[in-house]
């Protein structure tokens, strides 16, 4: 992948091993090519031999190579024909699938990539990429259709049509800031063999008081050489900058260094570099903590993590310093969970000491995913995916953080395999409203002038009152928990909760709060007893708990509770046991810290049959509303099932409020 080559490809041999035949000499040269990390020069030669071939086998291996090379120079379309064209094939080498996935799921064609993650798991069902794949497949689906609040917006005055990415802040008012690119204007000129670009120089620009970017320039020498430079990042002082330095020779793969320079004036002083490693190794991307005294880089140094095929990837790495001016200490490896098989690469650290850095190891869109990870109290590091819109199906790199709020910078290739560019991110604060109605609980109409209170968890209490549609709202805060309180005269108070925790996007709430009248009887839902008996089910506690709740919010009702039951035995045995069922109730209530003065129980048998409603209606469509269910209706009913149904409505427990002015003893 080009992005991941940049400032390292120079350091890297993929090391192909090969028995030259003479069927294979056309080859010779491409594969030299890949060899020498050139892997952009090395597309046109292996197509060339991809044509003069004629063994299907080694045309076979050597289509495996172009898509290798598309693969590595960032081109999943491409890339994708051609693992497509070797799997149709059989290709001997099952990464091949693996590979294709990527690259599908890299074009984000997450159904066909999913398909293949699945047959690459049938195949090697001992690595874990398979499985990883499909839950990435599926993950990413899932973060598009629901994204974060980041709104994200491509820095057109700084991009160009060459490779833009990791930018640095250069000044303490994020006025300045400082990138890698690869445009005409950079010192080293010469193509990469391994990118196509120019080799990458070190640019800054700086806005106006309109907000305007001015064009971008070059650093002078000696931060930029004929060599590559990039990565830069500046200490928090702004007063030292540390970036990377890849060294350049035809064919011949050569180290990356960090090297640091002071500020003097407007200019920068001599470069030194840190000396971490041997200048024939990688020791790239610096990212340097507010306090300067930590330091972490990326690299492929002995000790890295080892990929599937045994060699080494790319970790992130770290030296630390007691002070300022002291000496670096022995390269530490960051180990599980930050690195993985696969390659992480351009850290950053955020003043608040979060570390910020891009993974392919991880389950993630496609490409490079951008993580943040944060350290516990038993010193272990938390992960998190940054998600979408921060990261896509391309490869998404290099964040840079504002201090104080989330907003700054990123690179991204999400336009397609030309377009490395530099967006900006902002998460605007998060903005929580409900939008609610107050309603007849018997009757579905709305309730006008109802007084509506907001009470928080942060302890401010609002009013409002509903409108002619019986409608209100109320703006919330994050982070709150809330209820919500409904009254009017005639009504019992009526309430709803909702809560802001955990949310990350702004939301508008929607609710509805029901009010029953003092005027009629009202029925508490499943209300169960067992059969021919007084004890309440254990299902019918949901119900009185909430009648519970009622009591409470209306602590000045006294209220009847009245059992009914349907026509079938005799009226004595039928009063009885009504009677001992409110009794239940009361008693359940009592329990529960009900004062016993406002409760009255009572028995009504089968004297008081239920009038049908329209909630009834709805769920007994044979009932016609304003029906009375009595012996005489129920009987006329021709079905059995029916008349269960309504003696079913019969025998129901219902409480009346008797009066509104009770003040306790």
């Amino acid at each position: 992948m080009k992005i991941r080559r940049l400032l390292l490809v120079t350091g890297l041999i993929f090391g192909i091993s090969l028995i030259v035949s003479g069927q294979n000499r056309k080859a010779v040269k491409a594969y030299e090519t890949f060899d020498a990390g050139e892997y952009y020069l090395a597309i046109d030669e292996f197509k060339r031999a991809y044509q003069q071939i004629t063994d299907k086998k080694e045309k076979l291996h050597i289509a495996f190579f172009i898509a290798e090379c598309y693969r590595i120079t960032d081109n999943p379309t491409q890339a994708a024909l051609w693992y497509g064209k070797v799997v149709a094939k059989d290709y001997e080498n099952p990464v091949a699938i693996l590979y294709y996935a990527d690259a599908l799921k890299k074009n984000q064609n997450y159904e066909e990539a999913r398909s293949q993650y699945m047959h690459y798991k049938d195949l090697v069902p001992d690595d874990p990429r398979g499985a990883d794949g499909i839950i990435s497949c599926d993950q990413s689906l899932s973060w598009i259709e629901n994204p974060t609040g980041y709104q994200v917006e491509e820095m057109k005055f700084i991009n160009s049509k060459s490779f833009d990415y990791s930018p640095a802040y250069a000044r303490e008012d994020y006025q300045e800031l400082y990138f890698t690119s690869s445009r005409e204007e950079s010192i080293g000129n010469a193509e990469h063999g391994g990118t196509g670009q120019s080799f990458a120089d070190i640019f800054y620009s700086t806005m106006d008081k309109k907000g305007k970017w001015s064009t971008p320039l070059p650093l002078s020498e000696p931060v930029n050489t004929e060599a590559e430079e990039g990565t830069p990042i500046l200490s928090g002082n702004y007063n030292t900058m540390y970036f990377t330095r890849c060294n350049i020779s035809k064919r011949k793969p050569l180290g990356c260094e960090i090297f640091k320079v002071e500020r003097q004036g407007q200019t920068w002083g001599k470069e030194e570099s840190l000396g971490i490693a041997s200048d024939s190794l990688v020791i790239a991307h610096p990212a340097i903590s507010k306090d300067d005294l930590t330091l972490y880089f990326v690299s492929d140094m002995e000790g890295s993590t080892k990929t599937p095929d045994g060699k080494n990837s790319k970790d992130i790495w770290m030296v630390t310093r007691s002070d300022a001016q002291g000496k670096w200490s022995s390269p530490v490896n960051l180990g599980l969970p930050v690195n993985t098989p696969g390659d992480e690469e351009f850290p950053y650290v955020h003043a608040d000491g979060t570390l910020y850095f891009s993974s392919n190891g991880k389950i993630g869109m496609g490409g490079l995913d951008i993580y943040k990870a944060k350290k516990t109290e038993s010193g272990q590091w938390e992960i998190e995916n940054m998600k979408y819109p921060i990261n896509s199906s391309s490869d998404d790199f290099g964040i840079l953080f504002e201090n104080d709020r989330e907003s700054g910078y990123f690179s991204s290739s999400r336009k397609g395999k030309e377009n490395v560019d530099i967006y900006s991110f902002l998460l605007p604060p998060l903005k929580f409203s409900i939008i609610g109605t107050v309603k007849n609980e018997k009757t579905d109409e709305v309730i006008p002038e109802a007084l509506v209170k907001s009470i928080g968890s942060d302890g401010i209490t609002l009013e409002a009152n509903t409108s002619s549609d019986g409608s209100f709202r109320f703006n919330l805060k994050p982070g709150t928990d809330y209820v919500f309180i409904a009254e009017k005269k005639g009504f019992l108070k009526g309430k709803e909760r909702e809560s802001t925790k955990g949310i990350s996007q702004s939301t508008e709430f929607r609710t509805q709060i029901y009010l029953a009248s003092v005027e009629v009887p009202i029925e508490l839902e499943n209300i169960f007893f067992d059969l021919d008996k007084a004890d309440l089910r254990p299902e019918s506690m949901v119900s009185l708990d909430r009648l519970v709740e009622t009591l409470n919010d209306n602590p000045t009702i006294v209220i009847e509770l009245g059992s009914h039951t349907d026509f079938r035995a005799t009226d004595e045995y039928n009063n009885d046991l009504s009677r001992r069922r409110a009794q239940s109730v009361v008693n359940y209530l009592i329990e529960k810290g009900i004062v016993r003065d406002r409760l009255v129980a009572k028995g009504y048998g089968e004297t008081t049959p239920k009038v049908v409603d329209k909630k009834d209606n709805e769920a007994y469509p044979f009932l016609p509303v304003g029906t009375k269910l009595t012996e005489q209706y129920i009987t006329s009913l021709a079905d059995e099932d029916q008349q269960e149904m309504a003696n079913f409505l019969n025998r129901r427990t219902e409480f009346k409020v008797l009066r509104e002015d009770y003040a306790g003893k």
